[in-house]
């Protein structure tokens, strides 16, 4: 039977990024950071990808990285979550997934240090299922065509981009600047996207056929695996805000969380995140093992990426007129909760993924 619990390991990690992430990256700092020209923080990226080796953690010991698994990465992506940082994280994620698909040696280990960023060039809300994007053409080593909302663009140096050449599916790495990059005005002010526009941009052609094929289909169900782990840290974290705030405010004489109408609504919110942590930590294991890696993943996906909104949606609700205002970080939360509810495709996406994946009737491709 798997075992869901957190390691001893695991939990060192945990705290250690939480540490690091509550002395950079508290919500003053983030809320101040992301209504100015430059939204990410890319030294604490640095700091988080190099310093403590998260962007390797599933970046083979070979080709330079940790050699660890999704299960000790989904426990960063909980942290991320939870403190909305203003990070490249699922674009690294994306990245060295694909890279390492493809056995590139070049540019990973700088993304794995974190010198630099790179991202992969699929719209936002791309199922891991979605068949192999056809947007860009490339012929020889130019490449031509469009992609939209590309998450972490406008930070990245290098994009892997999918396209068509004459063998037919393939992947070239891109230097980012030789691209036309368009920002898009953002949902989630802490997790940007962009529109990716190569006109006879030169690229590296890193995979082709099958293997390019795989390793794209790969990345992607490895990326959203992390994004449900993401969306349960920012569902707890809404959830532990709220039940704090509960036990200060008071109306009436009484403290707020004393109504029984309020304590039903975080009892219901409490028991729907445990779900969620429960199907994004088989997710976790899943990716690790090798064993219905997709099943688990659309399976957290189809039930965590609704209930990171509920989450959030409650945790501004709840915390009344100020988690109205502008100066409360309740609206950072329910923009990245939203944003990732697209992402990687609505619930009802991988609701119909799991259908075709188990047999049932209603599955479509």
């Amino acid at each position: 039977m798997t075992d869901l619990l957190y390691t001893e390991v695991e939990e060192d990690l945990r705290s250690g990024v939480r540490r690091v992430l509550r002395d950079r990256c508290d919500w003053t700092a983030v809320l101040a950071r992301v209504e100015t020209d430059e939204p990410y923080d890319l030294d604490l990226w640095r700091s988080l990808a190099g310093e403590m080796g998260l962007a390797g953690l599933l970046v083979p010991e070979e080709l330079g990285g940790a050699g660890a698994t999704a299960r000790e990465l989904s426990v960063v992506a909980e942290e991320i979550g939870r403190a909305v940082a203003p990070v490249p994280f699922l674009s690294a994620v994306l990245a060295t997934a694909t890279l390492v698909g493809c056995g590139e040696r070049t540019v990973l280990p700088r993304l794995v240090d974190g010198s630099e960023v790179g991202t992969l060039a699929v719209g936002l809300t791309t199922a891991p299922h979605a068949p192999f994007p056809r947007t860009v053409k490339a012929e020889g080593s130019a490449l031509t065509g469009r992609v939209s909302a590309v998450v972490d663009l406008e930070v990245a140096d290098h994009v892997v981009v999918p396209a068509v050449d004459a063998d037919g599916p393939a992947l070239y790495l891109v230097e980012a600047a030789a691209a036309t990059r368009t920002p898009t005005t953002p949902l989630d002010l802490t997790r940007r996207f962009g529109t990716l526009e190569l006109d006879g941009t030169p690229g590296q052609r890193i995979a082709s056929g099958a293997e390019a094929e795989a390793a794209l289909h790969r990345a992607l169900v490895t990326a959203a695996g992390m994004l449900a782990a993401e969306q349960v840290g920012l569902a707890q974290h809404c959830l532990d805000t709220t039940v704090e705030y509960g036990k200060t405010r008071y109306q009436f004489g009484r403290q707020i969380g004393s109504f029984q109408a309020i304590k039903h609504r975080l009892a219901d919110l409490w028991t729907k995140i445990s779900m969620a942590r429960a199907v994004s930590r088989n997710a976790s294991d899943a990716l690790a093992s090798g064993s219905e890696e997709e099943l688990a993943v659309a399976m957290a996906q189809a039930y965590v990426s609704d209930l990171v909104v509920r989450a959030a949606e409650e945790h501004l609700q709840l915390h009344g007129g100020i988690g109205m205002t502008w100066e409360h970080p309740a609206h950072l939360y329910l923009g990245r909760a939203k944003s990732s509810q697209l992402t990687f495709g609505i619930a009802e996406v991988h609701r119909a993924r799991i259908a075709e994946l188990v047999d049932l009737p209603g599955g479509s491709a």
